[in-house]
């Protein structure tokens, strides 16, 4: 399942990794265009897979769960669109799905690949995008990201679909936690990594740095939905200590560190 808006470019490099899978037995690829306005449709076409298209838009959750609604199987896998994933992925993770029978959502590892123009990194900051990283063995997990993410479709009919309020940050943790909760057991399969990109100017210090303010802020509205926001006094810390590290390890990526801090340092003086 790849719910997608407006990403024609990096839709096509995951519908190519995701039809190029090593057979893990019946399975069906669906597209969920989430109201798009470029050629998502006609990349979908060309792959030859299913796609379904919502107008208008319902967000990324929206998109989740209208595919869960058109689809019958009893493993759920979802996608971002710009990912990338090796042959052996999904054979992975539906093995990994059988040998661990008492848990209801899977995630894997996530790697982070900036293609271009990317910043240089010191390695001490953490990548600007979206990684996981568990370890080399399958262990239970307390969460795990939407990017490389399955749910027996039991645990749907059992706990709900996703929340379509949530929109911009947390779109699966809100479920996850709730699963985790009532009892349902997360699992990180080791083996069933991908990889996440971002390519051409997306990879620019400038755009990543305006994609991180962005999130800081979303970041700050779900600390704020689950009572768990720092003082402002804290999250201007965290921007005087990202401000630090780029100047003192001459790193740009430092500048991404502190743009999501800047972001959350806004929103927590707006109030909301």
């Amino acid at each position: 399942m790849v719910p997608t808006r407006n990403r024609a470019g990096y839709l096509e490099v995951a519908l190519r990794s995701l039809q190029d899978q090593e057979d893990p037995g019946p399975h069906e690829l669906v597209v969920i265009n989430d109201g798009s306005t470029d050629a998502t449709g006609e990349v979908a076409r060309r792959a030859g897979v299913r796609c379904l298209r919502l107008d208008p838009p319902r967000g990324l959750n929206g998109a989740r769960n209208a595919g869960v609604a058109a689809s019958t199987a009893p493993l759920v896998v979802f996608v971002d669109d710009d990912v990338e994933a090796p042959p052996g992925w999904l054979r992975a993770l539906v093995e990994g799905a059988a040998n661990h029978p008492g848990a209801e959502a899977f995630g894997g590892p996530i790697r982070a690949r900036l293609e271009g123009p990317a910043p240089r990194s010191c390695g001490r900051e953490s990548p600007p995008i979206t990684t996981l990283d568990l370890g080399d063995e399958d262990r239970e997990a307390d969460m795990v990201w939407g990017a490389n993410f399955a749910v027996r479709r039991s645990a749907f009919e059992r706990h709900g679909i996703f929340d379509e309020e949530v929109a911009g940050h947390g779109d699966e943790e809100d479920w996850l936690i709730g699963l985790h909760s009532a009892g349902g057991q997360i699992v990180y399969l080791a083996a069933a990594g991908l990889d996440h990109r971002r390519a051409g100017d997306d990879a620019r210090l400038r755009s990543l740095t305006r994609v991180a303010f962005q999130r800081g802020r979303n970041a700050r509205r779900t600390a704020l939905r689950r009572g768990a926001a720092p003082s402002a006094g804290r999250e201007l810390r965290d921007v005087a200590g990202a401000a630090w590290h780029t100047v003192r390890r001459r790193c740009p990526q430092g500048v991404i560190m502190g743009a999501h801090s800047a972001g959350r340092l806004t929103q927590s003086l707006l109030g909301r």
